[in-house]
């Protein structure tokens, strides 16, 4: 795969390097993909928590209303 960064990213490449935090740009590269990923893993959970911490505000409040599992079984004639 050949990659065209541009001049900044390529310089920045390089300082990675020169620092010592890679050995090489495919190992920055990798490095990169790795921390975006769990960046992205990190935000979905956070939203996750959000919509979930919302949820539960609604049924505190009583804006939602909530059912046992008889309540639901007895709705869908299972029981």
């Amino acid at each position: 795969m050949n990659i065209n960064l541009g001049v900044p990213y390529e310089a920045k490449l390089r300082k990675i390097i020169e620092k010592g935090y890679a050995g090489n740009q495919t190992e920055v590269i990798r490095q990169s993909i790795n921390a975006y990923y769990a960046q992205l893993e990190e935000e979905e959970a956070r939203l996750v928590h959000k919509g979930v911490e919302a949820a539960m505000e609604d049924i505190r409040s009583g804006k939602s209303k909530t059912y046992t599992w008889d309540e639901v079984k007895k709705t869908a004639g299972l029981k």
